[in-house]
């Protein structure tokens, strides 16, 4: 069991581990101001951009922080927690992985969720019409996309092809079983977080609680994980091919993905966000061990300057998502500036034990 949890557990966003986002030859630096405190933790490495940024180091620099960190998996990142000294904080994708660390360093305070994001799928412009043709999706008035959970849990209990879809013959590239593709659920958060939502949408819209309810969902969660074939361990890898037009025709991705690529004016092509009716999201949640890595948390959650920056990064501030909405206003492709408004439901997560339970019956080795 500890091995799954160290596993299903990477949860993460993104596995591997990449390195010190902040150069370590700062001791001899003169012009380090002499209240600066240095703040060393572990961070998922799809937040790296952001800590990478001289925008975000000068801001956190005059509330006298200078960051390290090291990125790997929310998961993974457990097991470095209990064996890494000198750490000030953790900083998992999600809650579930905030609450093992927690439990490792043995707090019981609360932690902090300085911004978030709603796990969206991405399509090519033509692949979400042929969607919305056959009722797979919707397109509102202001042109914000939703996908029909619902629907797509019907075409994968009834094995829909394709083919099968009024339109999809247009486009020779739409072939086969009909399924959204994600990351490994045993190494990646947003694989996981898949499972959650679509053994939600099975259950009857309600949470996998016990062992019935995963009995209940098996054989739907095993054939969307089976259809996939071998699976990415990262978010960032089937995003990129997207982008390359290598890809599936449809992606699980974070909206944050999607969002930083138009903020930061790279081309998006003919991409369509569309928003599961119910989703999830991701909370970004920041673990403290010392009093400095709380210090830190509370910056990120209350420094105006660093909520325009996260908003940058295409991350929805817990405290003012509004800034996301206004940065994303006029952009391409739509985002939903309000996702209660545009009736965008949210799944309840199951608790990590049947979490772990759903992967093993998606992975067949259950």
């Amino acid at each position: 069991m500890r091995r799954a949890l160290g596993v299903v557990a990477a949860l993460a966003l993104l596995g591997g581990v990449a390195f010190a986002l902040i150069p370590d030859d700062h001791e001899d630096d003169p012009k380090k101001d002499a209240k600066t405190v240095t703040v060393t933790g572990l961070i998922g490495s799809e937040k790296r951009a952001f800590f990478e940024n001289d925008e975000v180091k000068a801001e956190l620099a005059k509330q006298g922080l200078e960051v390290r960190t090291d990125s790997t998996g929310s998961w993974t990142m457990s097991d470095q927690a209990g064996k890494k000294p000198g750490l000030d904080f953790a900083f998992p994708a999600s809650a579930a992985p905030a609450r093992e660390i927690q439990r490792i360093w043995n707090l019981q305070d609360s932690p902090l969720v300085p911004f978030y994001s709603p796990l969206v799928i991405v399509a090519h412009e033509p692949v979400a019409n042929v969607l919305k043709q056959n009722r797979l999706a919707e397109k509102d008035p202001t042109g914000v996309w939703t996908f029909r959970m619902d629907e797509y849990v019907n075409a994968l209990k009834s094995g829909r092809r394709w083919e099968d879809l009024d339109g999809a013959r247009e486009h020779p590239e739409l072939s086969g079983q009909l399924f959204v593709t994600t990351t490994d659920p045993e190494s990646s958060s947003s694989g996981a977080m898949y499972l959650a939502l679509l053994s939600y949408v099975v259950n009857n819209h309600q949470v996998v609680s016990d062992d019935a309810g995963v009995a209940a969902v098996k054989d739907v969660v095993h054939t969307a994980n089976a259809l996939q074939g071998i699976q990415k361990s990262s978010s960032d890898e089937p995003f990129r091919d997207f982008g390359a037009g290598i890809g599936s025709p449809l992606i699980f991705a974070y909206e944050s993905q999607a969002a930083a690529l138009s903020l930061q004016g790279k081309p998006t092509g003919d991409m369509v966000v569309l928003y599961p009716d119910t989703t999830v999201y991701s909370d970004h949640t920041v673990v403290a061990h010392s009093a400095n890595g709380r210090r830190l948390a509370e910056v990120l959650q209350n420094d105006e300057v660093l909520r325009g920056l996260e908003a940058r990064f295409g991350l929805r501030p817990q405290a003012k998502p509004e800034a996301f909405a206004n940065l994303m206003h006029g952009k391409s492709p739509t985002f939903a500036p309000d996702l209660t408004a545009a009736r965008i439901k949210q799944a309840t997560l199951p608790s990590l034990d049947n979490l772990l339970k759903l992967t093993a019956v998606a992975k067949g080795t259950k």
